[in-house]
């Protein structure tokens, strides 16, 4: 069974009461006694004293000097009670509290030892000297032991009220913490809102280079075919339809880059096969055979990992059929370990990468890769210079599948 706590709140209540009734219980006996003026004004102004100095304002006693000059009129106004009616006598135990409720440190114990020689000292009948000896040792023991206890719990009241002190505090330090917490998540999810809107608009530009852009210029290429044989109704009509077949393509391509959906090359088959099939297709529209080697053990990999190597080797055959003017193209698929390379090379005019800006009319191609790659945590190389043809390279982490990739 756990002991209850003393409310050290309420004793810091109860003790300026107890000083009061232990002063008002003689004063009504004393009256009932006999009726006498001097006893109503000494207990009144020993009373008042008390009011205006502890009750009334209590920082007129915070001060040791304060409260020792207190409690030494305290004392008189009870000796001359004393002397009037030794009744009075009772007022000792309220002194006694308040010497060690307001004396500060070693003080306190005078001030016990002062009002036992008062309240033994100031009686009207005389004793033997002996007998007030004994009596003044009893009385100190015995409030010194009491005072012990009053100051414990007036240590306690003042740790409690340290201690609530020190946790309202740290309760509006958290308060502050807290609302600067909730500041700043508030800005980082702006900041992350905002990250993921330009990083939803940087895939869809991608998205729309390497599909619409793409298949835009492929059609371009087949019209001017098909306007330089316009007098060749067979030729001129195999272009057309060649253009019919790449714009159904690319609306599909679109409506499926636009859902975040796999590209439509990876819908029903794995990595190799696809971009076999892309450069099949970059072969009917270019004319120029583009062989495709893979290397490895080819296995199945993460949906982003195909999906950039893929783009990766359209742009690379794209930007071949538009800049480069080359009679050889070659595409080698490597799977390795822990990464997977995919090479895309030519032999055609090559280029000054330091010149290459991005545009309308072209050169964001080289962006576009350079991003899918990296965001990979992957690297992308070009080898290039005039004259000298160009490869592209692009390694990108071996991510396996996800089973719902499958």
């Amino acid at each position: 069974m756990t002991r209850p706590e003393f409310d050290v709140s309420r004793w810091e209540r109860a003790w300026p009461a107890l000083s009061y009734l232990f002063l008002l219980l003689p004063t009504v006996f004393a009256l009932l006694e006999e009726w006498r003026p001097e006893v109503v004004i000494l207990a009144a102004v020993t009373g008042a004293w008390q009011w205006f100095m502890v009750s009334s304002r209590f920082g007129r006693i915070e001060r040791p000097v304060a409260a020792i000059v207190y409690f030494v009129v305290l004392l008189a106004l009870i000796a001359v009670l004393i002397r009037v009616d030794s009744l009075f006598a009772v007022a000792g135990p309220g002194a006694f509290i308040q010497a060690f409720t307001l004396l500060p440190g070693w003080t306190a114990y005078l001030g016990v030892a002062a009002t036992a020689a008062v309240l033994i000292g100031a009686r009207p009948d005389p004793r033997p000297p002996d007998e007030l000896v004994f009596s003044f040792l009893v009385t100190v023991l015995v409030a010194s032991t009491v005072g012990l206890f009053v100051q414990t719990i007036s240590k306690q009241n003042r740790e409690r009220k340290a201690m609530i002190a020190q946790l309202e505090a740290t309760g509006a330090r958290l308060a502050a913490m807290a609302e600067e917490n909730a500041s700043l998540q508030s800005q980082l999810l702006t900041r992350a809102r905002e990250a993921g809107v330009l990083s939803e608009r940087q895939r869809m530009a991608r998205e729309i280079h390497d599909t619409i852009a793409q298949g835009l210029t492929a059609i371009l290429t087949q019209l001017e075919f098909a306007e330089n044989v316009i007098d060749d109704a067979p030729a001129a009509r195999s272009r057309l339809e060649t253009v019919r077949a790449l714009a159904r393509d690319g609306l599909n391509e679109a409506r499926r880059s636009v859902q975040a959906m796999r590209p439509a090359p990876l819908q029903d088959a794995r990595l190799a096969t696809a971009i076999e099939d892309v450069a099949a297709a970059w072969s009917r529209t270019s004319g120029l055979p583009v062989p495709v080697s893979v290397t490895g053990e080819a296995r199945p990999l993460h949906t982003e990992v195909e999906t950039t190597l893929l783009r990766v080797a359209q742009e690379a055959l794209a930007n071949v059929g538009k800049h480069a003017s080359a009679s050889r193209v070659a595409v080698t698929l490597s799977y390795m370990e822990d990464v997977v390379v995919l090479d895309v090379r030519d032999d055609g005019a090559g280029f000054d990468p330091g010149t290459v800006e991005p545009s309308i009319a072209g050169g964001f191609g080289l962006i576009a890769m350079r991003q899918r790659v990296t965001r990979l945590a992957g690297e992308l190389e070009i080898e290039t210079a005039p004259g000298q043809g160009t490869g592209v390279s692009a390694t990108v982490p071996a991510i396996t599948a996800d089973p719902g990739d499958a």
